[in-house]
């Protein structure tokens, strides 16, 4: 792998997999990679929510809006600035509220695979 660069117009973002919602991701470093990790963005739009068991280790930064990530400990708000860790196993719930979120996340291992 060589060092690259990347900003959310070199994502091409497409419906989360198996999900109905309007939340958007990009990989832009995954398994086609070769690199033990994915990267990439997720926009999504306000009012939504994502309810998943985390099958991969995931890392969401939040680059704009704000998201709030619900466990059956408790719940976090993140804004922008904010990096919000889902570890594997965790099941968890992602709301939107009015403003919508753009995210940008590291997964690992490669949460494509893990989903297959």
């Amino acid at each position: 792998m060589k060092l690259r660069k990347f900003s959310i117009d070199d994502a091409s973002l497409e419906r989360s997999p198996g999900q109905e919602a309007d939340i958007f991701v990009g990989n832009l470093v995954d398994e086609r990679d070769g690199g033990p990790i994915t990267i990439g963005y997720g926009r999504y739009a306000p009012h939504q929510s994502l309810a998943e068991t985390m099958a991969v280790d995931d890392v969401m930064i939040i680059l704009e809006g704000r998201v709030t990530v619900s466990t059956e400990a408790g719940a976090v708000v993140a804004g922008p600035g904010d990096i919000v860790h889902m570890p594997t196993g965790e099941s968890v719930t992602i709301r939107t509220n009015e403003e919508g979120a753009l995210t940008a996340y590291v997964t690992y291992p490669h949460w494509r695979p893990a989903h297959t």
